[in-house]
């Protein structure tokens, strides 16, 4: 039996997903890379295990990307990255 795509080739050359090897890039992404290595190097040296990047899409999904920037800025200022950007997270402290 013939496969589909020797019946139909002309579809076989047209193809609707990205590319191979193509990345998507987005500001929001590279800023939860960037929270993402500085969190699990402080996670690490706790003896935690390392976050991953959906539990850190879900931590910051309320958060616009503009005021990721202001985090991103006073968490790099702070002594101890991760404590402040957890206490930046938590609405009670504010």
């Amino acid at each position: 039996m013939k496969s589909i795509g020797e019946m139909m080739p002309e579809f076989e050359r047209r193809q609707t997903a990205a590319p191979k090897g193509r990345k998507r890039l987005t500001e929001r992404g590279e800023l939860m890379k960037f929270f993402l290595r500085h969190v699990n190097h402080a996670r690490a040296r706790d003896g935690l295990e390392p976050m991953t990047m959906a539990h850190m899409g879900v931590t910051l999904e309320q958060i616009p990307t503009a005021d990721l920037y202001y985090l991103k800025s006073v968490c790099s200022q702070a002594k101890d990255f991760s404590k402040r950007f957890w206490w930046e997270l938590d609405p009670d402290k504010h």
